[in-house]
């Protein structure tokens, strides 16, 4: 039974890994899109903000730091927040779990294997993301010990980015649409986990309080471990780990409630 149900997760992912590299373009683009939106965006913004002077320290950050951060944000964000539940929604709202139901495959474990084979693909697309600013000699003095750690770590937020992704997804079986909440979801995350812009331009006692929620640890901390800042690991992953399993429980106890009400209107 084990070697039947470790088959069905190979089987699964090799087609997950198929449907996300089909069309050729656009799998090239998500390699080169990452580092083409990074150079059009943020790189031009902070540019025109250090223009009078790039060694001017604000908050503790010059421009070469600043763009360093923005670098390892983006990289954080390919390992640990690529993953979207948009598909998963759709399926409740369509009527389309119908057939996983009959499946000799639980609906979790096949979404689980699809989601680890997108994984596999962003780390690929992540690996070649920092090649291209390494040669641009953006990221300089690269430690393969922080980045293994950091990869560690990306990975293990990953886990908890997609338990919250199909906690939205399975919100699907009372809402007709749950696009809103992933919009506000990415905004929020975006904003308090220091994607847009370093925590050290938050005031302390908001960044104290946001240390006790899962969001510091999605962008801010990743990217302390990337550059070689210490951090308090145990503690990242004690906080990551005891959120994840919050909301895996709660995936658990909503998708039982849902499937009673479930009617496969949409079929």
């Amino acid at each position: 039974m084990l070697k039947l149900n470790a088959l069905k997760w190979w089987q699964t992912y090799k087609i997950a890994w198929s449907k996300q590299t089909t069309y050729r373009l656009n799998f090239v683009l998500q390699i080169i899109g990452p580092t083409l939106i990074f150079f059009f965006i943020k790189y031009n913004l902070w540019s025109a903000i250090f223009k009078s002077n790039q060694e001017i320290i604000i908050n503790g950050y010059n421009f070469k730091q600043m763009i360093s951060y923005h670098v390892w944000a983006l990289i954080v964000s390919l390992i640990a927040q690529g993953h979207s539940a948009i598909n998963l929604a759709e399926e409740i709202r369509m009527g389309k779990i119908s057939t996983y139901l009959i499946y000799p495959f639980n609906f979790w474990e096949f979404h689980t294997a699809s989601f680890l084979a997108f994984q596999s693909l962003q780390f690929f697309v992540s690996a070649v993301t920092i090649s291209l600013f390494y040669s641009f000699g953006i990221l300089q003095d690269l430690s393969l010990n922080y980045l293994i750690m950091g990869y560690c770590f990306s990975l293990f937020v990953s886990i908890f980015w997609f338990s919250l992704q199909y906690l939205t997804g399975i919100l699907g079986f009372w809402l007709e649409e749950t696009w809103v909440l992933r919009i506000i979801l990415m905004i929020a995350s975006a904003f308090l986990s220091g994607a847009i812009l370093p925590l050290e331009f938050f005031p302390p006692w908001f960044v104290n309080i946001l240390n006790w929620t899962p969001f510091p640890y999605l962008s801010f901390y990743p990217i302390k471990i990337f550059t070689g800042q210490s951090i308090d690991l145990i503690a990242a992953y004690l906080n990551i780990g005891l959120w994840t399993t919050l909301i895996i429980v709660a995936n658990h106890l909503i998708w039982k409630k849902g499937i009673k009400l479930y009617t496969a209107a949409g079929m």
